[in-house]
C-alpha cells in the first residue's frame, strides 16, 4: 500500500466502476445503446415502459441485483468501446537531424 494513499482508495484501485456513479453509468449505456436496446439487453421495466435517467436511478438503488446487471454491461460497453477504438501508440517523436 502505498503511503499517500488513503486506506479505502487504496483497495479500489483496481476497481473499474470505481468513482463513476449509477447516473454516469444509466447515462452512457442509454446514450452507446438507446432505450430501446438497453431495454432489450436488460429487460426490467425502467428501461422498457418510458425510461429516463430518473426513473432507473430511482429503481436500480433499491434493487442490487438489477444493479449489478447494469455495472456488469457497462464494464462490457467500456471493453466494447476499447476493442473497436484504433490503438494508441505513445512513442516518442521522431529525432531532429542535428
Amino acid at each position: 500500500m502505498q503511503a499517500d494513499r488513503p486506506p479505502a482508495a487504496a483497495g479500489q484501485a483496481g476497481n473499474p466502476l470505481h468513482g463513476v456513479t449509477l447516473e454516469a453509468m444509466v447515462t452512457a449505456l442509454s446514450e452507446h445503446y438507446g432505450w430501446e436496446d438497453l431495454g432489450q439487453r436488460i429487460n426490467i421495466r425502467c428501461f422498457t415502459s418510458e425510461p429516463s435517467v430518473a426513473s432507473s436511478l430511482k429503481f436500480l438503488r433499491k434493487t442490487p441485483w438489477a444493479r449489478e446487471k447494469v455495472e456488469s454491461l457497462y464494464l462490457f460497453m467500456r471493453r466494447e468501446v476499447r476493442r473497436n477504438s484504433p490503438p494508441v501508440h505513445n512513442f516518442p517523436p521522431p529525432r531532429k537531424p542535428d
